[in-house]
């Protein structure tokens, strides 16, 4: 049995996110899909005494036309000590901040990206060492990509040798199920209900923050807080 997640890259994503990376045995990015302006892919949201403040990396969209996630050039350098500066100045009170820190600002001023898909995969691996997440990560470019939204899904997913295929809640809107069962493959929708609240700074508790938010507060002891990371 092989389960397989398969999700466009996000910047510095919430919890459930890196759950799901560790609920299976390969999380593949799906950085050949479109990037889709103010989304995810290139923000989130940290939390602060004035409230919740988004954290965004510029990147150049050229015009209207189709531009995958994996093509998405990043719009200069100066982001990364900004992002640095405000996570400094939010979560310098925060009980593991030295610790994350020993590893999370390297990352911020020590490296310099070009590309989004890059940029995500490079924090999203950080992350993942940090919480001992083994799961494999690979790219779609991987692989080889046929027509049809849920077809290809499917096919990744046989290509891969996966068994089962694991989908956000999100994705009920457009899957076709019986192509998963037409394929030989279970089809299983991951929920993100039922996470415990943890020490959290500024206000009222917030589930909808980067991980990061997680990790300043309660460092070692964040797999308490999530579902599938031991």
């Amino acid at each position: 049995m092989k389960k397989i997640a398969i999700l466009q890259s996000n910047y510095i994503p919430w919890k459930g996110y890196f759950d799901l990376i560790a609920f299976v045995d390969e999380f593949i990015l799906y950085d050949d899909m479109q990037y889709t302006r103010r989304d995810w892919r290139n923000r989130n949201k940290i939390k602060t005494p004035q409230g919740l403040v988004w954290l965004t990396v510029p990147v150049k969209v050229k015009g209207q036309f189709f531009q995958k996630i994996r093509d998405t050039e990043l719009d200069g350098t100066a982001w990364a000590a900004k992002h640095w500066k405000s996570l400094a100045q939010h979560y310098a009170r925060a009980p593991f901040f030295q610790e994350i820190a020993s590893w999370l600002e390297p990352l911020y001023l020590k490296n310099r990206y070009t590309m989004l898909s890059d940029l995500n995969r490079t924090f999203l691996c950080a992350i993942c060492d940090y919480l001992g997440i083994k799961t494999t990560i690979t790219n779609s470019w991987d692989y080889t990509l046929i027509e049809g939204k849920t077809e290809r899904l499917a096919d990744l997913c046989r290509q891969a040798g996966g068994t089962e295929y694991v989908s956000g809640p999100a994705a009920k809107d457009y899957i076709v199920e019986d192509v998963f069962t037409s394929a030989g493959l279970k089809l299983t929708w991951f929920a993100y209900e039922g996470y415990p609240e943890y020490p959290q700074l500024w206000g009222d508790f917030v589930h909808q923050v980067s991980i990061l938010d997680l990790l300043f507060n309660v460092g070692p002891k964040s797999a308490d807080y999530m579902r599938y990371v031991r």
